[in-house]
């Protein structure tokens, strides 16, 4: 996980929504954290405290940063062997000489 300055995130803290009745409807237990550079938005809400929901979003954020930084290696162009040429050449004449035995022989 990596590890965030505090001038690079807002933090907000807000009430979570759904099942879990008054403790959940009055409490501010939820977190939406932003990260300012990225414009990066998370929120979590499912745990029961305010630092639970914190760490899991600070997780989720960095995973979504990673993601968003990823840049898939360059591809590098690979020659063809002579021995490969070779073998698919061979390989065409050998289905050559096959259809050449299909035509049907003229017998006039």
């Amino acid at each position: 996980m990596k590890k965030f300055k505090k001038n690079e995130l807002i933090i907000h803290h807000v009430k979570g929504s759904g099942k879990g009745g008054q403790n959940r409807n009055k409490r501010l237990s939820g977190v939406r954290v932003e990260h300012k550079s990225s414009g990066i938005t998370v929120r979590a809400t499912e745990r029961r405290s305010q630092s639970q929901n914190l760490g899991s979003a600070l997780f989720r954020l960095s995973e979504k940063i990673e993601e968003a930084n990823y840049r898939p290696k360059a591809r590098v162009k690979t020659k063809k062997t002579r021995g490969s040429d070779e073998r698919r050449i061979s390989s065409k004449k050998a289905a050559s000489r096959v259809k050449k035995m299909r035509t049907s022989k003229n017998w006039d």
